[in-house]
């Protein structure tokens, strides 16, 4: 999914991030700068560092240092290969996969196609849980492994040929395969990772073993800090920074006077508050870039208070997107009217129609009408920098719905999360999205479908399940377009989630680092980075 997935920071088109915000850094704080060898980045506590079961920002972050993906994206965001020699289709349902030869894993193992077959039957083999598992469901086979008791353990549609090359065979054709393949639900894991066929080790996660620029420096200490230094047989572009620190913050306030201070190098998102100060704060240290984040407000559809698509229409109606994102987020995001990011061909200006627009009248008609909940809960994860628009929002709510309205934090991400998951009442909730890939198809399988990896609201339409599914398997791009604009058209009218804002890159980062870069997934580029001196 994985914005590149679910994003625990507030995101603003100038300032996106996913998810952090208390007091202070975890633990010892870490080397409290950068040198020549060190640079140090402010996440979250990400919720999980195995490739197949990471589905947000943070963690994102730190497994795009520790392996190097089959494709990656140029400036149109096409894909091209990085890992992989050569992606190659005939009939976009049989591909052939031949890696680049040179990629050994961190402990020296040489990487070969039987530990992509691997590691992507473990993601899609269901009583493993991972979190990236429908990710997969598209390769012949995936059925079967599916379930409490799977009738196989391996895909029938993933075949070695030799050691470097191995084919996918598909259900059926799928337009956009290739460029899935950037996503981190495709990286290989080394046979050091399990302790038996199709078995984890407990401690892997704790220590990935990846075949990326960087390798890890110790294990997670978690709440506190996750290091990685270069590997140097690293047959890509060399990194130029020895050591990465993740720093592991609780709160954006902390981190952002931590890089006024240059105690922390890299904060990848201006906390709300800070915006307004943070170009004179900065100067040329702060940064703004184009970013894929989109940020809604998600409903549990399955809760009786929200199955009315009108109570949630309603809730949308009494929202001014416009007034929070001006004295909120000072101009940095920009409303949001649609389901699917600006960056994408297909991108509608407006396709939530009335529903999208500021109307407190008929949105208190409608609201009342629907018999909606007395009182609005807006959950949201404390660490992310989401407060002030938040009570923004709960404020609108009560002036304009005449009801009780709250937000609710909960301390970070991966605890919102967690509850969603289970169905813990949890009233509305805030949610983030950071592209996997640039399509169409990753804003709305992912989050939509029935079946979606990142569908935590509970939200089934069979019709809009069909029209993904045949854009997915449309013989050219623009076919593949007017089914998912027509998928999205289905949203405007059932509202499961209210597009609220689209992100930038807002960023900022100390007087010892220079060339920094992030990109349309809210990551840094760990290659690109250096030391000012």
């Amino acid at each position: 999914m994985r914005v590149r997935r679910l994003a625990a920071w507030t995101a603003l088109p100038l300032a996106v991030t996913l998810g952090l915000a208390a007091c202070g850094s975890g633990g010892d704080g870490g080397s409290g700068g950068s040198d020549s060898s060190v640079v140090s980045i402010q996440i979250a506590e990400p919720k999980h560092l195995v490739p197949t079961n990471t589905t947000e920002t943070s963690g994102s972050q730190v497994i795009a240092g520790l392996f190097s993906p089959l494709v990656d994206y140029d400036a149109q965001n096409k894909p091209y290969e990085v890992a992989a020699d050569s992606v190659t289709s005939t009939d976009n349902k049989v591909w052939t996969i031949k890696l680049k030869d040179g990629y050994t894993f961190h402990n020296g193992e040489k990487v070969t196609a039987e530990d992509y077959i691997n590691a992507w039957n473990y993601g899609a083999y269901a009583p493993n849980g991972q979190d990236t598992n429908p990710f997969f469901e598209k390769i012949a086979g995936y059925a079967d492994l599916q379930g409490k008791e799977p009738k196989a353990k391996e895909m029938s549609g993933l075949k070695k040929v030799d050691d470097l090359t191995f084919t996918v065979t598909l259900n059926e054709p799928y337009i956009d395969f290739k460029t899935t393949l950037g996503y981190n639900a495709f990286f290989p894991m080394p046979d050091a990772a399990f302790s038996a066929p199709g078995v984890l080790k407990d401690s892997y996660e704790q220590a990935p073993i990846g075949q990326g620029p960087f390798k890890m420096k110790g294990t997670w200490q978690h709440d506190s800090k996750i290091e990685v230094e270069r590997y140097d047989a690293f047959p890509g572009e060399k990194p130029k920074v020895k050591n990465v620190e993740f720093r592991i913050y609780q709160q954006l306030t902390a981190a952002y006077a931590d890089v006024l201070a240059d105690n922390l190098d890299v904060l990848p998102t201006i906390p709300t508050e800070s915006l307004s100060t943070a170009p004179s704060d900065l100067g040329d240290r702060y940064k703004t870039s184009p970013m894929s984040s989109f940020q809604f407000l998600a409903f549990p559809t399955f809760d009786k208070d929200y199955s009315n698509p009108d109570v949630r229409k309603a809730i949308s109606m009494a929202i001014d997107r416009d007034e929070i994102t001006k004295s909120v987020f000072k101009g940095s995001q920009t409303p949001a009217r649609s389901f699917v990011s600006p960056v994408l061909p297909g991108f509608r200006d407006d396709t939530t129609g009335k529903s999208g627009e500021f109307n407190p009248t008929e949105a208190k008609k409608l609201y009342q009408a629907a018999g909606g909940p007395a009182k609005i809960v807006i959950s949201y994860n404390g660490d992310g920098g989401h407060k002030d628009w938040v009570d923004a929002t709960v404020n609108q709510l009560k002036a304009n719905l005449g009801v009780d309205a709250v937000g609710s934090a909960e301390p970070k991400f991966a605890d919102l999360l967690t509850k969603v998951e289970k169905k813990t009442p949890v009233g509305a909730f805030r949610m983030g999205w950071v592209m996997d890939y640039p399509t169409m198809e990753d804003y709305l399988g992912p989050l939509y479908s029935t079946n979606g990896s990142s569908n935590y609201y509970g939200y089934s339409n069979p019709e809009f399940d069909k029209l993904v599914k045949e854009g997915s398997a449309a013989k050219t791009q623009d076919e593949a377009i007017a089914k998912y604009q027509q998928a999205e058209d289905i949203l405007a009218k059932d509202m499961p989630v209210i597009p609220l804002r689209f992100g930038e890159n807002v960023f900022g980062h100390s007087s010892k680092v220079k060339n920094v870069e992030m990109d349309l997934f809210q990551r840094v580029n760990l290659v690109k980075i250096e030391a000012a001196s």
